[in-house]
């Protein structure tokens, strides 16, 4: 089963809130997580109030060979996550 980390949208219109969740890859855009580890509110006004993040979790998806979409890459980067060194 390859894994992807993905966001998936909710909210209303014209006000997006993303979930970031570790998906199957074959499941559709807004379907069920693996698991959901942080969110996005596009309305927040610091950097903290935008991304929720549990950092950790997202380390260990890494670690476990799951692949960030191009998106997420791009957020990861910004916040300094990245994925764990092979001892």
């Amino acid at each position: 089963m390859a894994v992807r980390i993905r966001f998936s949208r909710t909210g209303r219109k014209n006000q997006p809130f993303m979930r970031l969740g570790a998906f199957d890859s074959r499941t559709k855009r807004d379907g069920k997580p693996l698991e959901i580890l942080g969110n996005i509110d596009l309305h927040g006004k610091t950097l903290e109030e935008k991304y929720r993040f549990n950092a950790e979790r997202i380390r260990h998806w890494l670690g476990k060979g799951a692949l960030a979409s191009e998106n997420v890459q791009v957020v990861l980067k910004k916040l300094k996550i990245e994925k764990p060194a092979k001892a």
